[in-house]
């Protein structure tokens, strides 16, 4: 026994000694398998962004710069991706672009936009979110699975929508303004200032999944065992439409 004990040692020493370089190995590994791409476009003040995803986060906030800077972090394999200048803004269409591609990867896009841009972002499954922008168009569209979060949010037209996951919007809503958030499964919470005024139809699978708080008065009509409430809020001025088919609908005041 004692014959074979110093080869047991020696390879326990080289095994230790070989333990670094494959730590090394594996974490260069796992970068490679990530590519990043930054790329950065002139753009007016009004100007038009559309982004929609196959997989992955779209995360978008405003900047005073009168450019739109795109990050794309892309995991292996590669998405192809050629964004497109218009005469009215970007399109970042990863769906065309990979159209005849079985397996891609997930592609987490940051974007940074001016502040009175117009947003149509599409994701079939991972998060997006918006924060202080006040173009003329908000729309977010999760297909399958995913939240969708807007807030510092001033625009005359915004559209939520996702199969599962919740949807937060904290803004206000613009005279004349339409406004339409809709869930399969998940809460809907719109967080709004006192003076805000609308017209409301929300549904909900119950009467106590709509829960109206400081928002809530005697005028609001209860219909279908008060799985829909319908009426006036303020001086009625923006349309709002809230549906959620599993969840509950949350409205709270600033």
């Amino acid at each position: 026994m004692s014959f074979f004990l110093p080869v047991t040692r020696n390879r326990v020493s080289s095994f230790i000694t070989l333990l670094p370089f494959f730590l090394v190995l594996i974490v260069s590994t796992s970068a490679s398998a990530q590519q990043r791409v930054s790329r950065q476009f002139p753009a007016g003040k009004n100007v038009r962004l559309e982004l929609k995803n196959l997989s992955g986060t779209i995360t978008v906030e405003s900047w005073a710069r009168d450019e739109i800077k795109i990050t794309a972090t892309m995991e292996a394999p590669a998405v192809h991706f050629n964004p497109r200048q218009t005469d009215l803004g970007l399109i970042i269409d990863i769906v065309a672009d990979n159209r005849d591609r079985r397996d891609v990867g997930d592609v987490n896009f940051k974007v940074q936009v001016p502040i009175r841009s117009s947003l149509d972002l599409e994701t079939r499954s991972g998060q997006i979110t918006v924060s202080n922008v006040q173009g003329e168009l908000l729309r977010a569209h999760v297909s399958t699975s995913g939240d969708i979060t807007l807030s510092g949010i001033s625009a005359a037209r915004v559209f939520a929508s996702n199969t599962t996951g919740n949807i937060y919007f904290d803004g206000d809503f613009a005279s004349g303004g339409t406004y339409e958030f809709k869930s399969g499964r998940g809460t809907i919470t719109l967080r709004l200032p006192a003076n805000c005024g609308f017209h409301l139809v929300a549904t909900a699978p119950a009467a106590e999944k709509i829960k109206m708080g400081e928002f809530w008065h005697s005028g609001l009509k209860k219909m279908g065992e008060g799985r829909r409430i319908i009426g006036d809020v303020g001086d009625g001025r923006a349309s709002v439409t809230i549906m959620n088919y599993q969840g509950d609908i949350h409205f709270l005041r600033r």
